[in-house]
């Protein structure tokens, strides 16, 4: 494939989360897609968050949040969270919350996988926040289980694609990962 040089704020397929928080004692949450984990043991969780949202300032106060994975079902709802204000509109009844252990990290019982955290680092950036959390505890959909673990087909996923501001979900599978390179290994 022939390559041309492209403008170098690129954006790239990302996974659509709901971060958790207590904004003014009410569970708020706040549409994102700049999450990744980044380290294994302990597990650490990390998310990019403009400052000009209201929840930078709920995970700095309470020192942590959650990390919801909503399913295509809660796709109107989830979207919503990241058009309107916590500031502004209160979003607690949008879902069926829980809490764990963790009572500052409001988590949706409609979603595939919740992690709550608690803040272990804050890098600032110049337009965004990175909040580093450590997965203090996890849950899952019953119905998204195998032999238990999360099948990422019934978890049903969402991923953002921009420019184009598209919702998608998981597509088929390509291969299996640390298998289908082995054919290129030397014998």
């Amino acid at each position: 494939m022939k390559q041309v040089k492209i403008d170098n704020n690129v954006f790239i397929p990302m996974p659509v989360i709901l971060v958790g928080s207590l904004l003014k004692g009410k569970a708020n949450f706040m549409t994102a897609g700049w999450v990744s984990r980044v380290n294994a043991n302990p597990p650490w969780i990390g998310v990019g968050i403009n400052r000009a949202h209201a929840t930078p300032e709920a995970v700095i106060a309470n020192a942590g949040f959650s990390v919801c994975f909503p399913r295509r079902a809660d796709l109107d709802k989830t979207d919503y969270c990241g058009m309107v204000s916590g500031a502004k509109v209160d979003k607690s009844s949008l879902f069926t919350l829980f809490y764990g252990g963790i009572k500052t990290a409001p988590l949706i019982e409609e979603a595939s996988l919740n992690l709550a955290c608690t803040l272990v680092e804050t890098v600032s950036g110049p337009s965004n926040f990175f909040f580093v959390g450590e997965i203090r505890e996890a849950y899952a959909a019953e119905s998204c289980l195998e032999g238990g673990r999360i099948n990422p087909a019934r978890a049903d996923y969402l991923i953002l694609t921009m420019p184009d501001n598209t919702y998608r979900s998981l597509g088929d599978e390509a291969g299996r990962a640390w298998e289908a390179g082995r054919k290129l290994m030397k014998k």
